[in-house]
């Protein structure tokens, strides 16, 4: 790894992700330079005060944490990396690196995150199928969290069609929530990307699921929200994509159906477009001029 590679996943396992001052910090210089200045305790005593974080870079096991990287099967994607994507560097805070398990290229497709409800209707469950299983046809990843309910659907559509498929975990790569899910991580890692700004053995927390759903929003050109209720960390996503200039779209359900009263809800405000088919959908991500071919 080179000297900047090294400062990003000390920065990784010192830093909880999603913090606007420290990539702003790295931004405006280097995380090698960031680490050093840890390191030195410049950071003390200040209005940014980072003495835990001091501590914690000066503690670690560098050593230890790479041979954890590759006993685990994993790479680690950095802005210095080919596949970076480079879509992410929209965000205000992009992850210091992304710890990836699968086929990394695929974090250079063109994508759609799709996400909802982890409890489903079996109309939500079908449509979530039905529009990952479009997208792969027409050679589209698609981006979810891997959760139950909708995420689990998209993927599995995505696999049926033979396409690629990205989880966007809330825990390492080696920690897999929900474990009911174990299996269905294990196929997409043939074809696809599980993915990851947190060490491979760091436990879920609910904050970290928040944290990452900005990372599934920048990953693509656009958020599809099937069944979602009024309060979901699904609108979180949607609102992280709008923030960032991404399209964001939600199907309609039942008007009587509370798992779509989200979607609704979204519609209604004219935050997201709304959308009954992957035809639908790629008019609205595709340029103009790819959008009036035929598909």
């Amino acid at each position: 790894m080179t000297p900047e590679e090294i400062a990003r996943l000390s920065l990784i396992a010192s830093i909880e992700g999603g913090s606007e001052f420290w990539a702003r910090e790295v931004k405006g210089s280097s995380a090698y330079t960031v680490v050093e200045s840890l390191k030195s305790g410049f950071y003390l005593g200040g209005k940014h005060s980072a003495d835990k974080i001091t501590e914690q870079i000066r503690k670690l096991n560098l050593d230890q944490i790479q041979q954890e990287l590759l006993a685990s099967h994993c790479t680690f994607v950095t802005p210095e990396s080919e596949d970076w994507p480079l879509q992410i560097n929209d965000l205000l805070a992009p992850p210091f690196g992304l710890i990836c398990r699968g086929e990394t290229t695929i974090l250079k497709s063109e994508s759609i995150s799709v996400v909802g409800s982890r409890n489903p209707t079996s109309y939500g469950v079908r449509i979530a199928n039905e529009f990952a299983s479009g997208f792969a046809d027409r050679d589209w990843t698609v981006v979810s969290g891997g959760a139950y309910g909708i995420d689990t659907a998209a993927h599995k559509g995505a696999l049926a069609a033979e396409g690629g498929t990205i989880v966007v975990l809330g825990s390492g790569v080696n920690q897999i929530y929900p474990a009911g899910n174990e299996r269905l991580f294990r196929e997409i890692e043939e074809t696809g990307l599980l993915v990851s700004e947190v060490l491979p053995s760091v436990h879920a927390l609910p904050v970290r699921f928040l944290i990452r759903n900005r990372i599934i929003a920048a990953l693509s050109r656009g958020t599809l929200v099937i069944e979602a209720a009024y309060r979901s960390g699904s609108l979180r996503t949607a609102r992280e994509a709008a923030q960032i200039l991404r399209i964001v779209m939600a199907t309609p359900g039942s008007i009587s159906s509370p798992a779509s009263e989200g979607c609704h809800r979204l519609i209604a405000n004219r935050e997201a477009e709304l959308v009954s088919s992957v035809s639908d959908v790629m008019e609205l991500v595709l340029p103009l001029d790819d959008a009036r071919m035929p598909i």
